[in-house]
């Protein structure tokens, strides 16, 4: 493909559509100034090896090695070598997008075993070949509702995660009388009361949108609230942890609709927070109204097996205005990646990794409840791979003092809500040993 540069007028053309006199102030927007460099400091006339040299030694500032010990949406897992040495093969690396099935079978049968171990992991019929990250999943399956129900109002809980409540607003703010209704969790025990739920749904809800494990780690009563849901004939939107399906229920097991969500716990890198896919299964029924593409399996006139894409709305190219969706193809390349890590640990290597997931963070939780000035926020809850703790200990202080140990720490829940005041939530993976934990009881302890 081409590249073709922007022109000076193409420049004014958008910065006047978007309002902005120039670069500078569309980017003030968005970046902080004090986050913003005003020059970079480059000596003119260098070498390009000079250069090389100069910029390498800036990127030698940034500490990617840090022994993560946070979470809150992208976690730090293992990922087994045969990933990427499976996804780094040309053909998978180089390919685009699979139109023209006669020379696309490799792809289109990688999306078509993606999609298969997506519905056997969530016990449900229909997968479509991923969306963009976990929070575009979470905003398609409440677009999905509205169109297939005709009703006007969705349930959101408090608990999800708050980047995934940020962006279902934005997809649904210019949507006509639709009203969106947070529910809060009880806070003694971080998750959704039957009560609470009971209250808040009519006949007018098109569907409850329950995240579990939710952003705390909670694990939700799915069963119970899923019941609820259905007893006002709304459908239920389960946000689910892969990781987390080896050892708790499948969505299609407490009779979910949709189940959605970040699919980065499966073979792809924390990369700074992207780039990711996102999943999503529904209920046959549904099918028809998901967004993006189906890959199918079928055999051509010889009676010789091939694949195909079996549904892909057109007005998604052509027609915006009446499409079923925008996101009109699939994070192609990062799915894969979990497809090739799924096959790799199969179903027992899924298991195990969610019960190691779910013991060592117990055993972090048990040590450092057990701390002077530390405290379990929520009594009592079955949670994950993911805990929060109270504490009475300066915060900021403690950041500092993990990352002279080369720590990245747990995060301070208020900087995502004022009302967690010296909260912080851990992240316990696989990835972390019994010796980086009793470190970072032994650290936390000193300070």
């Amino acid at each position: 493909m081409n590249y073709i540069p922007v022109t000076e007028k193409d420049k004014e053309e958008m910065l006047k559509k978007s309002g902005v006199a120039d670069i500078d102030e569309l980017l003030a927007l968005q970046i902080p100034e004090n986050l913003r460099a005003k020059k970079l400091n480059i000596p003119e006339g260098i070498s390009e090896q000079s250069l090389l040299k100069l910029f390498s030694s800036y990127a030698d500032k940034n500490r990617a090695n840090l022994i993560c010990f946070r979470g809150a949406g992208i976690y730090d897992h293992f990922i087994p070598s045969v990933v990427d040495e499976i996804i780094g093969r040309s053909e998978f690396w180089t390919a685009y997008t699979p139109y023209q099935a006669e020379a696309s079978q490799g792809t289109l049968q990688a999306i078509f075993e993606y999609q298969s171990m997506i519905c056997e992991l969530t016990g449900l019929d229909t997968s479509n070949a991923s969306l963009y990250d976990g929070a575009t999943a979470v905003a398609e399956a409440v677009l999905l509702a509205l169109r297939v129900s005709k009703k006007n109002k969705v349930i959101i809980s408090s608990a999800l995660n708050p980047e995934y409540i940020k962006v279902v607003k934005t997809y649904t703010s210019k949507l006509e009388n639709i009203e969106l209704i947070e529910i809060d969790i009880d806070e003694k025990t971080g998750s959704i009361l039957k009560e609470t739920l009971t209250s808040k749904i009519t006949e007018d809800v098109a569907a409850v949108v329950v995240q579990s494990p939710n952003f705390f780690g909670i694990v939700e009563d799915m069963d119970l609230l899923s019941q609820i849901t259905k007893q006002n004939n709304s459908l239920f939107i389960s946000v689910v942890n892969l990781a987390s399906l080896g050892i708790l229920q499948a969505p299609g097991q407490y009779n979910a609709d949709i189940a959605v969500g970040e699919g980065q716990v499966f073979g792809n890198s924390m990369y700074m927070g992207g780039s990711t896919f996102g999943f999503m299964a529904v209920k046959k029924a549904l099918e028809w109204k998901m967004p993006g593409r189906i890959v199918g399996k079928t055999v051509d006139k010889n009676g010789k097996e091939g694949f195909v894409l079996t549904l892909q709305s057109r007005e998604q190219h052509i027609r915006r205005e009446k499409a079923t969706s925008n996101i009109c193809t699939n994070a192609a390349l990062n799915s894969f990646a979990g497809c090739v890590y799924m096959a790799y640990l199969g179903k027992t290597g899924i298991e195990n990794l969610s019960k190691i997931n779910i013991s060592k963070a117990r055993y972090a939780f048990d040590l450092v409840s057990k701390i002077d000035g530390f405290s379990p926020v929520f009594k009592n809850a079955l949670f994950f791979n993911e805990f929060v703790v109270k504490t009475t200990k300066d915060v900021k202080k403690l950041e500092e003092k993990l990352l002279e140990n080369n720590i990245l720490g747990p995060l301070p829940l208020e900087q995502i809500n004022k009302k967690y005041k010296n909260c912080l939530m851990f992240a316990v993976t696989e990835k972390r040993t019994k010796q980086e934990i009793d470190n970072l009881v032994e650290i936390l302890k000193q300070i």
